[in-house]
């Protein structure tokens, strides 16, 4: 394979991955996260302490009970000394700990409702997701006959529902559900695999890697930028009779674990991007030599000539000097 089409297939893997980094995490909270009835519960929990939530509840509950009681009623008993007991003992009672225990069983209850709803394939279930708060009409009934409240007596406890999910948003939630549910495990690994495949067919595999980190980083990004996006959208399409602030507080409850998510991943990703830099960038630095990695100097030819020369005249032995005849030999 050569070094050009190398690069190109590792560029392709490793965009693939980026691309599937966001919607993985989504698909995998959907798929062990919101489909998780105790994740779901200990997410839920700490909104039984929210002002928006309790607010809320008290108004629904308080007008339903009120509503219920006014056939037969005078109107003037009714609106100057039963109503604002009922509001007032219904927002007291959401700051018991009996409300927070009946809020936690309430939302054990509805996380089965709502995965019912999505899961149902056969048509059945096309009302909006709702939440029962019958519990709290009997708390809040046994509260009133103790204090002696006119008419407390008089108080049907029956089914007071709050919607969850609106009817005409749970054919697209559903069909969303069923992909994510479907794709919670294969898009995480494939993630994975395209980022490893790209990154060992680099011909320049930590640009590779700081690509990819890179890209990691930019799939957070992209990913609260998608919460951000479905929030306003949420909030927008909500009814009248919807409460906005105590929407946003379970849509912040809710995906409380993706937005932990994206800033996980876009802090890993800069992160490995910015020690990858710093590694090639100090293999890249040129080191001096050192004293004992300088190349010994050679000397010339013909300097080498002279010394070999000189080297051999020294080591030959000198000519014995011939002696003069004597007179006999003479």
């Amino acid at each position: 394979m050569s070094r050009r089409l190398r690069s190109g297939l590792s560029a392709v893997l490793i965009a693939l991955s980026c691309l599937l980094v966001p919607v993985g995490a989504l698909s995998a909270w959907a798929a062990y996260g919101l489909a998780d009835t105790g994740r779901y519960v200990t997410a839920m929990a700490p909104l039984a302490t929210d002002p928006d939530v309790r607010e809320a509840i008290a108004d629904t509950v308080g007008d339903g009970i009120v509503d219920q009681i006014r056939p037969g009623t005078d109107a003037r008993v009714l609106s100057a000394t039963v109503a604002p007991f009922v509001h007032d003992a219904v927002r007291s009672f959401t700051q018991t700990a009996a409300f927070r225990t009946a809020w936690t069983e309430g939302n054990r209850v509805a996380h089965d409702a709502v995965l019912r709803a999505l899961r149902a394939d056969d048509g059945t279930g096309e009302g909006p997701v709702t939440v029962d708060l019958a519990p709290v009409t009997a708390h809040v009934k046994a509260r009133l006959t103790q204090d002696n409240v006119p008419l407390a007596n008089r108080i049907p406890v029956q089914h007071t529902e709050v919607a969850l999910v609106p009817a005409q948003d749970l054919g697209r939630l559903r069909k969303g559900f069923h992909v994510l549910e479907v794709a919670g495990f294969w898009l995480p690994v494939g993630a994975v695999v395209f980022a490893v495949a790209g990154i060992a067919l680099a011909a320049r595999r930590r640009r590779a890697v700081t690509a990819t980190a890179l890209g990691t980083a930019l799939g957070g990004a992209l990913l609260a930028l998608a919460l951000a996006v479905g929030r306003s959208l949420t909030l927008a399409g909500l009814p009248d009779d919807v409460s906005p602030p105590a929407a946003g507080a379970v849509y912040d409850a809710l995906t409380a674990t993706l937005r932990t998510t994206s800033w996980l991943l876009m802090a890993l990703g800069l992160t490995a991007a910015a020690l990858t830099w710093l590694v090639r960038r100090r293999a890249d630095r040129p080191r001096p030599p050192g004293p004992r990695s300088r190349p010994r100097s050679r000397p010339r030819p013909r300097l080498r000539l002279r010394l070999g020369r000189r080297r051999r005249g020294a080591a030959a032995p000198a000519p014995a000097q011939a002696q003069e005849p004597t007179q006999v030999q003479a």
